[in-house]
């Protein structure tokens, strides 16, 4: 195909909608247009701790390719990470573009790493091998689930602070306007703030014969919320007024996500929180993580799509990803981190299969031939089985179909 209009299939999620727009552009041509055609999935309308529990690789997936097989749309944008291993019959990677920043990171509200958080501090995140990863580097830590996008888990994060200031001003203003209610309970700290100003503060002038106080003595409480809530709200960011009117189950102190969800959606650098790039020796990448893919049917479709986006590396360095976890057969049930990067006549490979708590584990790094690049991820990966990954695999399977079956004989599904 090279000209007329490419039809393409995507989720209506920002960040999807956003990846699938980068994927236009790249398609666009004088001669092509291109149309982006939203299609709700399964994991649009699922529970995010059910897609978790049943896996979430495919949940995202199956429906847009589906569009794409009846000759709906030309071709579907997926992350590259969501999509299973087994492709339907008549379907293909046309293309992977260029990948972003495979690894995850770190966000928190005051910054540092994750060896900085306090003992007991709460970490969210939706990946059983982020949970993995972060309580294998630190047992003290404890691991919560965080659902939503990728700016409701940052909101999420902020939320609680954010929430409390409003409470307090919406307390104040009200004491402000002769609440009864609200001066009498804040009648000791205004006092108690009164003294320290005045103790503390050598240039504090005493009060005038009217009553009144002059602004240098005036306590900081009242300096501090000396406008109204309504203008403090409309200070606010479109970000943070969102955070406000989350309903947040837990408070956390950090959540992990990928780096490339929050460089796509434009959140990696915010004043709200600050965000630290983890090890990726330690912390390995979900297969494809960063990856945006294209799958098509067309011979003619597939031909125009690999020709205008497809990167080399970055298609390689993937299949060997897949290509070990379809070896492995863990899906994304099993903590699995594998990462690859071409280098030169090599691709070099990166593995970790964790049990769920991150007290047990097997790793390893192999350099694997490029000219054979796939029979090497094939035998890897049987290396890795035979010390002890399929074990691993087996055990995060067994425990997942267990807490499906709990699930639906509490009539949760």
């Amino acid at each position: 195909m090279t000209t007329g209009t490419l039809r393409l299939a995507t989720r209506g999620s920002d960040l999807a909608l956003r990846q699938a727009a980068g994927v236009r552009d790249e398609l666009s041509t004088r001669r092509r247009d291109v149309e982006l055609v939203e299609v709700e999935t399964r994991g649009d309308r699922l529970d995010e701790d059910l897609i978790t529990e049943l896996g979430r690789t495919g949940a995202f997936v199956r429906a847009l390719d589906e569009e794409v097989l009846s000759g709906e749309v030309d071709a579907a944008v997926h992350s590259l990470k969501d999509m299973p291993t087994d492709m339907p019959d008549g379907l293909v990677v046309a293309a992977v573009g260029e990948r972003a920043p495979a690894g995850d990171a770190l966000v928190t509200r005051e910054g540092g790493d994750l060896a900085d958080l306090p003992r007991g501090s709460v970490v969210g995140t939706s990946s059983l091998r982020r949970k993995a990863q972060v309580l294998a580097e630190r047992p003290d830590l404890e691991v919560r689930p965080l659902r939503g996008n990728v700016d409701t888990r940052l909101q999420k994060l902020i939320a609680p602070a954010l929430q409390a200031e409003h409470e307090r001003r919406v307390e104040a203003e009200a004491d402000h306007k002769g609440d009864p209610g609200a001066r009498e309970e804040d009648s000791e700290a205004r006092s108690a703030s009164d003294s320290r100003a005045t103790e503390s503060s050598e240039t504090a002038k005493p009060s005038r014969d009217d009553g009144s106080r002059d602004a240098a003595s005036e306590p900081s409480r009242d300096r501090e919320y000396e406008r109204t809530v309504e203008e403090w709200f409309d200070d606010r960011t479109e970000f943070q007024r969102a955070a406000l009117e989350h309903e947040v189950d837990h408070e956390y102190d950090a959540i992990v996500l990928a780096e490339a969800g929050l460089r796509r959606s434009d959140l990696f650098y915010r004043d709200e929180y600050e965000v630290e790039r983890l090890d990726r020796a330690d912390h390995v990448p979900a297969p494809g993580q960063g990856a945006v893919a294209v799958t098509a049917s067309d011979p003619d479709v597939i031909d125009a799509i690999r020709s205008a986006m497809d990167h080399e590396p970055t298609r390689v360095a993937t299949s060997v990803e897949r290509t070990i976890l379809a070896e492995l057969g863990g899906g994304c049930i099993a903590p699995i981190g594998v990462n690859a990067l071409v280098q030169g006549e090599h691709v070099s490979a990166r593995v970790r299969v964790l049990s769920a708590d991150g007290d047990t584990e097997v790793k390893a790094n192999r350099d694997l031939p490029l000219r054979t690049y796939r029979e090497g991820a094939a035998e890897f990966a049987g290396s890795l089985r035979d010390q002890g990954a399929a074990e691993l695999i087996e055990a995060a399977k067994r425990a997942a179909d267990t807490e499906t079956a709990k699930r639906v004989e509490e009539g949760d599904e």
